[in-house]
């Protein structure tokens, strides 16, 4: 498979995923209770300096509210940024503590890093008086079928209906942009990353994206 079919077949995942992964969420509320249409905008991998406030301030140009998948690690390095988060009205979620496969982890030190992300996070939503149901989502989009039960006892377990590839260093940000574009509907669930790997078509696509959608009219919300 080329590269380019590849990235144009994988921005949209395909249904058979959603049966494979019973008890995953893949998509939100298309409207809003006035018929507005919505999208869900999504940020993996961070809290970082170098991308998640610049992340914020788009956001913010558009009052646009997203979840942002949090790397633990991260939580304790950078909490302040979290904090802004919460502050303007975005989500946290869990996206494990060290950024863990669960192909390749085995399954009680992958719920122990789940584990310890979700220490991280509900310091922060208590700091803030904040509280609502855990939110996990797995890196690299990687479950196993053991694996899911557990997890959907204590989240809800996010997957996504547009995947960005904005981590995908043979992209140009033009494509990626137009692969976006071409792909987002109402109601779904768009993933980019807040991330060092992703920022040169983060930050070209992430502007644009908005614009365009808020252009036609829709609402940004969180999960």
């Amino acid at each position: 498979m080329s590269a380019w079919l590849e990235a144009a077949v994988l921005t949209r995942p395909p249904r058979l995923l959603h049966a494979l992964l019973p008890g995953c969420e893949w998509t939100g509320l298309a409207a809003t209770p006035t018929g507005a249409p919505v999208v869900y905008l999504t940020f993996d991998d961070g809290p970082i300096p170098e991308e998640t406030p610049w992340v914020l301030e788009q956001l913010a140009l558009f009052n646009a509210k997203a979840t942002f998948f949090c790397v633990g690690e991260n939580l304790v390095r950078y909490p302040e940024i979290a904090r802004a988060a919460l502050t303007a009205g975005h989500r946290l979620g869990n996206h494990t503590h060290h950024h863990r496969s669960a192909w390749a982890t085995a399954r009680p030190d992958y719920l122990a890093d789940v584990a310890a992300c979700q220490v991280e996070i509900d310091k922060l939503l208590n700091e803030a008086g904040q509280a609502a149901v855990p939110l996990f989502r797995p890196p690299y989009g990687r479950l196993t079928w053991p694996l899911l039960p557990a997890l959907g006892r204590d989240f809800r377990v996010i997957m996504w209906s547009v995947l960005t590839r904005d981590y995908d260093l043979g992209l140009s940000p033009e494509i990626c942009l137009r692969f976006a574009l071409e792909a987002i509907r109402a109601g779904d669930v768009v993933v980019f990353h807040d991330s060092r790997k992703a920022s040169a078509r983060l930050r070209y696509v992430l502007p644009r994206v908005l614009a365009h959608l808020a252009a036609q009219g829709f609402q940004f919300a969180t999960l």
